[in-house]
């Protein structure tokens, strides 16, 4: 069922890993149907090279397991994934990851602003906002992740990683890339500053971006 999705999300998940997003097997990673109401789910704790389409689980959005091996259990944050799907009605895929940058500031609890013209590829989001904590795998923290992603692509997540959305994977995770890049960015800045805050950019001016009318075609 949904053999095709599945591939899509072992696919993303490998990527993840091999950069260093998601070690340990941590991170996780879904894509809703909206023909069949049903998402596809990385299994918890399966090191990512070893994944194959028999790994991922399929449920609704009930929390109903619709399928899986008997074997490995749906992610431990699947309800997170459930409750952004219930809530964002336009989301067909969702990315956790674990990478460092972005998690030292989930953890320090600091947003993370736009300081660079990369940040308007994270999409609908002016600062990558901290969901409250949650203890991992709670409907209390699929909860709050849902609430903070209401009017915006991304977030981080207090003390825990980092999250975004998408219309497809490769757009949820190119988010979760550009999160992880101008965090980076963030924190080298702080550094050269001795933690003065860098200039950001406003809303405004990251709008304005247009492709060069003078390259003539």
């Amino acid at each position: 069922m949904l053999e095709e999705l599945k591939k899509e999300v072992i696919r993303v998940a490998r990527e993840a890993d091999s950069l260093g997003m998601c070690k340990h097997k941590s991170g996780n990673f879904s894509i809703y149907d909206p023909a069949t109401g049903y998402l596809v789910v990385t299994p918890s704790s399966v090191a990512r090279e070893v994944l194959t389409p028999e790994d991922i689980c399929v449920l609704d959005l009930d929390a109903n397991v619709i399928e899986w091996n008997h074997k490995n259990k749906p992610s431990s944050e699947t309800l997170m994934h459930i409750y952004i799907y219930r809530q964002r009605k336009d989301v067909r895929s969702v990315v956790h990851t674990h990478a460092r940058y972005s998690t030292a500031f989930a953890v320090l609890n600091k947003p993370i602003p736009p300081i660079v013209y990369e940040f308007s590829y994270i999409g609908k989001c002016s600062t990558v906002p901290v969901a409250p904590y949650g203890r991992p795998g709670t409907a209390d923290l699929a909860e709050k992740v849902a609430a903070t992603l209401h009017n915006t692509d991304c977030c981080l997540m207090e003390s825990h990683g980092a999250i975004a959305i998408g219309e497809d994977i490769d757009d949820a995770f190119i988010k979760a890339q550009y999160i992880e890049e101008v965090a980076e960015l963030y924190y080298i800045a702080l550094a050269a500053r001795n933690g003065e805050e860098p200039p950001p950019l406003s809303e405004e001016e990251l709008a304005k971006w247009a492709y060069p009318q003078e390259i003539k075609f």
